[in-house]
């Protein structure tokens, strides 16, 4: 059972140990401690004299509050005091174990949708937050706005006991990953798998199975993830956003993502399979 209940309506007064996720771009407010990267509390923010009306709440997660900010309507200085600074999400996975990374992500991308819509994308007037749902509401027009969440598919296409992984010019040196694209409008996720792995590597599939999903806020994704089965062709790299795709054996990996991203969930569920034969 999940520790986080989502909410909209904020409480008249937040708990005493609230969860604060001050957001510049896709990076936390932090402050080391020692070993440890802490979040700031209410009190740390009221010293840093940041702007706190414009606040997101999220929900509670373990019976504390949790609160989004975006840093520059808070007016966060450019210029931060000495054990503060901005660190990125991912860089904060271990820090902040799974949970509370989960809720991390959910308030930078909601802390980036209040400060990407404070005005209308239809007559340009400013809007206004709703205050039993999560959007946004145009003061002249009345034109509804909602958080956005791109649903992209994410794959580990299967032949035999052999994994097809490519590897994209966004990645560290030395590590492959699954198959993964963005769903364009009027496809189905599985016409998005089918092309989207005969783009990238030249490879058809068949025998489409869902796994699970991730959310990825890397800006504002949903991860849907499948494995596939390969139905036929030679690899053929774009060239482009995959630069080399090979098979790999159980025994043979190269550097894979980490455990935080369902591409790394369904490697490891594809080597038990192996490892047990199915």
């Amino acid at each position: 059972m999940s520790r986080f209940i989502p909410a909209v309506v904020a409480p008249a007064a937040f708990s005493l140990r609230a969860h604060w996720f001050v957001v510049r771009q896709n990076g936390l407010l932090v402050r080391a401690n020692g070993p440890d990267t802490l979040l700031p509390t209410r009190e740390d923010l009221e010293r840093l004299r940041l702007q706190l009306g414009l606040a997101h709440y999220l929900g509670r997660l373990d019976g504390e509050d949790c609160v989004a900010l975006d840093a520059a309507s808070a007016q966060l200085p450019a210029e931060l005091p000495p054990t503060w600074e901005i660190r990125g999400l991912r860089a904060l996975y271990a820090e902040l174990g799974e949970e509370r990374f989960a809720v991390a992500g959910r308030a930078v991308q909601i802390a980036t949708f209040g400060a990407t819509h404070r005005y209308c994308g239809s007559c340009g007037q400013p809007t206004a937050r709703d205050a039993a749902e999560r959007c946004v509401r145009c003061t002249s027009c009345e034109l509804v706005s909602y958080p956005r969440v791109a649903p992209a598919i994410i794959v580990l296409v299967r032949r035999g006991n052999e994994a097809l992984l490519a590897r994209s010019t966004r990645f560290a040196p030395g590590m492959y990953s699954t198959l993964a694209g963005f769903v364009e409008p009027g496809e189905s996720l599985e016409q998005t798998l089918e092309r989207e792995v005969f783009e990238e590597v030249g490879v058809r599939v068949q025998n489409i199975r869902y796994f699970g999903s991730q959310p990825w806020p890397f800006p504002h994704s949903l991860m849907v993830g499948f494995f596939a089965d390969y139905a036929g062709g030679e690899i053929r790299v774009d060239g482009e956003e995959i630069v080399d795709a090979q098979w790999f054996s159980a025994g043979s990996l190269p550097d894979v993502p980490p455990k935080l991203s369902i591409a790394r969930r369904l490697i490891d569920t594809w080597l038990d399979d192996v490892a047990h034969g199915r």
